[in-house]
């Protein structure tokens, strides 16, 4: 009868103790972070891409600072949506974090009648990598010089629905530049949307569509061949690349102010100290000189944000876009 009792006893300790152990488990595992398992840095666009070419900048110095892998998965389909949402169901440990962009996170959501996450309910902001300004072009042999000449031109085709505008599809952010400047002018322009903007740029330099908006990248060699003429750029600010072009805010249309961002976003209720660290090493990468001269080679301003202002940036994106597109009328399926 002893005998059993201390056995019953001797069990009884070692469960309360094996209990305890695991008990505290989960404390120390939330504490170690990382712990060595992979990091997947979705991507919701196809390889190749603005996106796609950051994440893989930031990837492998982020591994190396944090002593963890960062692994590229690219997940493309509706303008970022599809990638997007894997993200946002993603556990929030830390392991997963998403390139997000001024289309994934602050047009789709007016955009698509469908999104199966909010831009903003559904992620914790972590740092803005940088915003690329657009450039307005008209091929070389147009008549339009200036953005005035433009609008008239336009205001005076505006039975046939305008000067038409290329893009690399709709709900890109060529496109909203175009329904920006529509918008705040009145002027109504045609949309030729394109699948990317190569061919897009092609018919523009041959004349087959009046203008568009794009990134330094896409138009800037075609500037300086002298086959594209850059009318006024979408930033509030001139780019040092040209120098001589104006604003779309000094050319006479003020307040106007774009720039297609790329940003890195956690599921919401990544815990802050995991943000913050993550927010922390990608900042180190995007000062150091390396990474300063990649992203303005493609026409990229690095930023500096903290987390709360991307937060707060991306709101005041959310607010503006949703204005635009619904007077635009535009919706995408």
């Amino acid at each position: 009868m002893q005998r059993r009792t201390l056995i019953h006893r001797s069990l009884a300790a070692s469960a309360l103790l094996l209990g305890g152990s695991f008990a505290a488990q989960p404390a120390v595992a939330q504490g170690a972070w990382p712990t060595g398992k992979p990091i997947t840095y979705m991507v919701p666009f196809p390889p190749g891409g603005n996106t796609d070419t950051l994440a893989r900048v930031i990837a492998q110095p982020l591994g190396q600072a944090l002593g963890t892998p960062v692994v590229i998965e690219n997940k493309g389909g509706a303008g970022g949506s599809v990638g997007s949402g894997l993200a946002a169901r993603a556990p929030a440990d830390g392991y997963t974090i998403l390139g997000g962009t001024i289309s994934s996170h602050s047009i789709n959501v007016s955009l698509y009648s469908k999104l199966d996450y909010d831009p903003i309910k559904s992620f914790t902001p972590v740092a803005m990598l940088g915003s690329g300004p657009l450039v307005l072009v008209v091929p070389s042999a147009s008549p339009y010089k200036t953005l005035d000449d433009v609008l008239a031109a336009s205001k005076a085709k505006a039975g046939a629905g305008g000067l038409s505008s290329a893009s690399p599809g709709t709900g890109t952010s060529p496109h909203m530049a175009l329904e920006l400047l529509a918008y705040q002018s009145g002027v109504k322009f045609t949309h030729v949307p394109y699948k990317g903007s190569g061919p897009a740029v092609q018919d523009v330099v041959g004349g087959q569509v009046d203008m568009m908006f794009d990134t330094t990248l896409i138009v800037g060699p075609h500037i300086q061949s002298g086959k594209l003429r850059p009318i006024a750029v979408t930033s509030s600010r001139r780019l040092e690349s040209l120098p001589d072009v104006p604003t779309i805010a000094e050319a006479g249309q003020k307040g106007f102010d774009m720039g297609s961002w790329q940003a890195v976003f956690a599921p919401a209720g990544t815990p802050k100290p995991i943000v913050d660290r993550l927010h922390a090493e990608i900042m180190k990468i995007v000062a150091t000189p390396e990474v300063q001269a990649r992203l303005k080679s493609f026409g990229m301003v690095p930023s500096t944000m903290t987390p709360a202002e991307l937060g707060a940036y991306q709101q005041a994106e959310v607010t503006k876009w949703a204005q635009v597109i619904k007077a635009a009328g535009i919706k995408a399926e």
